[in-house]
């Protein structure tokens, strides 16, 4: 769900996330694992890559929506019509962030633990393998954890 407030506009600043040709401001909010863990069963996908995780550098406390309430009750899925869609409000699971850079890391190892805490909790959420994990805007900044185009 998008983060219309201080936060949302300091993950879309520290992001770089405006348009290309009109500059206009993204949307910006916290991981929801429910929608990338539904997307994933739809589209048949095994694995995903994590890009981004230095934006997150520098942030006390982190969330990850595991839930949507609707009509006073819980779901574990994002709702297929736009009129329960707007209704739906996120349900988050919070995790302590990490103070610390985490930009141009290239080894797993070399992580802070409440990073790899963060990204393992996706990869169980979602049931998919994490193929690879950005920490910067820069190519070459890419722990690669596994081949994507591998076929099995």
């Amino acid at each position: 769900m998008v983060l219309k407030n201080e936060i949302g506009n300091k993950i879309g600043k520290k992001g770089k996330e405006f348009g290309t040709v009109t500059n206009r401001k993204r949307r910006c909010g916290w991981f929801d694992a429910v929608l990338v863990k539904q997307s994933c069963i739809i589209s048949g996908i095994k694995g995903i890559a994590l890009t981004k995780i230095d934006v997150l550098d520098g942030f006390k406390d982190l969330y990850i929506c595991v839930g949507y309430k609707l009509n006073g009750k819980k779901i574990d899925y994002f709702p297929s019509s736009l009129y329960d869609q707007v209704k739906a409000k996120p349900i988050y699971k919070k995790f302590n962030g990490w103070m610390q850079n985490t930009s141009g890391i290239k080894k797993w190892k070399d992580l802070p633990i409440n990073t790899k805490k963060y990204i393992n909790y996706i990869k169980n959420y979602c049931g998919v393998k994490i193929s690879s994990i950005s920490t910067s805007p820069k190519r070459e900044d890419t722990i690669l954890l596994e081949n994507p185009f591998k076929v099995n």
